[in-house]
Parts: structure tokens; sequence; C-alpha cells
């Protein structure tokens, strides 16, 4: 028998649901797909998406340390860049990179110290 590995989903820590959805609902653009609880008072974990991209994101102590880093390959960074920019959001004004390797970034740090990195991959 094999087994096959079919998607990666990081799951990063929050501190806060409202300032989460600040950041990858309403500045990154990601959607919010659901949060589950198991109770009032009770932290809270969600899941946002942009296109095929999934994330975790987790208010419970053990799923996670702040300062992770993703990287997400991607198409288009520059109208992403463009998008960020027009949203004056005013805790994060990311630049463009071009780096030795031939990709194109942009990074991007949440307010829980993790570290996002849009890729693509220049083209020849």
């Amino acid at each position: 028998m094999t087994s096959t590995l079919t998607r990666i989903i990081p799951i990063l820590r929050i501190f806060s649901v409202e300032k989460a959805k600040e950041f990858y609902v309403e500045f990154l653009g990601f959607k919010l797909d659901w949060i589950h609880s198991y109770d009032q008072n009770f932290p809270e974990y969600l899941q946002v998406s942009h296109g095929t991209v999934l994330l975790h994101l987790s208010e419970h102590h053990g799923d996670s340390v702040p300062g992770a880093a993703v990287l997400i390959e991607m198409e288009g960074v520059d109208a992403l860049h463009a998008a960020m920019t027009a949203k004056q959001y005013k805790f994060a004004k990311p630049g463009i990179e071009d780096t030795p390797w031939g990709a194109r970034v942009v990074r991007v740090t949440d307010p829980f110290g993790n570290r996002l990195i849009f890729s693509e991959a220049k083209k020849e």
C-alpha cells in the first residue's frame, strides 16, 4: 500500500480574530471560510482562503507559535502589491523585492509576527 500527500495547510497562531480578519480579509483579500469555537469564551479557530491557498488561524495556545513564515507561490505579484498599497493599511507598507534566485516577492508580517512571502517566478 502507498500513501499520497494531497495538501498542506499551515496553522498560524493569532491572538485576536478581529485583528486577523482586518489583516487577512480586509488587507490581503482572503475570504473567511469558517470560524469554530468549542463554546463561548474559548479560543477560536478559523480558515481563510485565497484561490487554492488555505490558511488556518488559531487562538489556541498549543497549535502554533508566533513568528512562522509561509511562502506562497503565485502569479501577479505586482497586482497584489498594487491592491495592498491602495488599501492604505497603516500597519504594513510592503515593497517588491527582486531576489537573486529569480523571483519577485512581497513580504508582509501579520499583527501576530507571522511572515507571509508572496513569490512569483520571474519570466524568462
